[in-house]
């Protein structure tokens, strides 16, 4: 391999909003991203949307959550504690410690992201209960 620039860590470049982001996929991967984004925004009307680390994000004087689209799934990074906290509704689903997979070919369980959120904005408040 030739030595030289190291290629960029965010792909061809680098986004300015979550529009320009959504712009970047196909129309059904778009779908899913806007009913995640939907979600998101009724539990938490007072977050900014942002891009951080190249991926949408909503911040309420902290991060609550990201997400990414992937190639078979939707990456939503809500941090270590929802995932813990709802393990259980949460078991239909590949985590990892900080993440959780929704495949684009199951339902968007959006009552569950809402709770998600929920919980992020009591965690970042210092109100949630381990």
């Amino acid at each position: 391999m030739k030595a030289g620039k190291r290629p960029s860590p965010y792909g061809p470049g680098k986004f300015v909003s979550i529009e320009d982001y959504h712009n970047a996929f196909s129309p059904e991967v778009v779908t899913v991203m806007d009913k995640l984004r939907n979600a998101i925004r009724e539990a938490a009307p007072l977050a900014e949307e942002t891009i951080s680390y190249n991926m949408p994000a909503f911040r309420q004087g902290k991060i609550l959550v990201y997400y990414a689209a992937n190639k078979q799934h939707l990456g939503f990074y809500p941090t270590p504690g929802p995932i813990q906290a709802f393990a259980d509704e949460l078991s239909a689903y590949q985590t990892s410690k900080g993440a959780i997979q929704f495949p684009y070919d199951k339902p968007l369980p959006v009552g569950l992201i809402r709770k998600i959120v929920a919980f992020r904005i009591a965690e970042v408040e210092g109100k949630a209960s381990s």
